[in-house]
């Protein structure tokens, strides 16, 4: 753990800027627009949604910034992480790291945790934190701040909690099945540098053009499919066909309902590690992150770099 935390303060220091200004300029062009803005209700949506119109812009709030930011967050750490293995050879710091007591495997492993799991998490939680401040400004303007007051929080709190802790707990589930399209991404950047990119594209669409050929199936595209959905549904699982509601009135009395959901929604998702899709794909992923420890312990690509 002590050659842990300094590599994930290395990512700390090197990234903080563009992490705050990924999570700070979404929220205050959210603050700037609900508070200049003009925001308009449709008058009978207006009549339709009664005393509940001040519970649904709150959750709108908390929901949609906790979204906007976990999303923006996990696209953002894809892309970084696919070029994770050749960001050290611009400047040659290269020779640094590969000099320094740690080992290979914690010099790639540790990036990774901090850009597919904890910076997504962190992202998440600022989006939800953001989202009541949000719905401060959005239910205070709308109907006014005694209305955001009495909000019935000890029926917000818990469903908004809720849904982020279901988010949290399918995010490292969801890492575990893209894992093998992530470390076979960030294999062929380090082989081949950008040309990774081609190489990968060309080569999942010829192999799966012959699979189809060879033996009637696309088995490639099939699995790389089967991947990404278990990954989406690693986050919210579709199985328990959701929450539904007919009137914003309902919608406000579901809201104790979540936290019980939630918990449903990821025992479907624990459900479907046992796949037999799931051995195969971490034993690849596994094999794929052995040739990038290779590479790395031989001088990183050496003259390649």
């Amino acid at each position: 753990m002590n050659k842990i935390l300094p590599l994930m303060q290395r990512e700390w220091l090197q990234h903080r800027t563009g992490w705050a200004l990924m999570t700070l300029i979404p929220l205050g062009l959210a603050l700037l627009a609900v508070t200049f803005g003009q925001v308009q209700v449709d008058g009978s949506e207006l009549a339709a949604a009664g005393d509940a119109l001040p519970v649904l812009m709150a959750m709108a709030a908390i929901g949609g910034t906790t979204a906007v930011l976990f999303i923006i967050t996990l696209f953002s750490s894809l892309i970084l992480v696919s070029g994770l293995a050749r960001r050290d050879h611009a400047d040659r710091s290269i020779e640094f790291w590969l000099s320094q007591p740690v080992s290979h495997s914690a010099s790639l492993g540790t990036p990774l945790l901090v850009h597919l799991v904890l910076v997504p998490a962190a992202g998440l939680l600022v989006g939800m934190l953001g989202g009541y401040v949000l719905s401060l400004f959005l239910v205070g303007r709308m109907v006014g701040l005694s209305e955001w007051l009495g909000l019935p929080w000890g029926t917000i709190v818990p469903a908004s909690f809720s849904i982020a802790l279901r988010l949290l707990a399918g995010l490292p589930l969801a890492v575990l099945w893209a894992s093998p399209l992530i470390l076979l991404v960030v294999l062929l950047t380090a082989w081949f540098r950008r040309w990774g990119w081609v190489i990968l594209t060309v080569g999942l669409g010829l192999g799966s053009w012959l699979m189809k050929k060879l033996f009637g199936q696309p088995w490639i595209n099939e699995i790389m499919a089967d991947l990404l959905r278990n990954a989406a549904t690693s986050l919210i699982s579709p199985r328990d066909g959701g929450l539904h509601s007919d009137s914003p009135q309902q919608a406000v009395e579901m809201l104790s309902q979540v936290p019980a959901w939630a918990a449903t929604n990821l025992g479907h998702t624990l459900q479907d590690l046992a796949s037999p899709l799931l051995p195969g794909a971490l034993l690849f992923a596994a094999g794929c992150f052995w040739l990038l420890v290779q590479w790395r312990r031989n001088g990183a690509g050496g003259s390649s770099s």
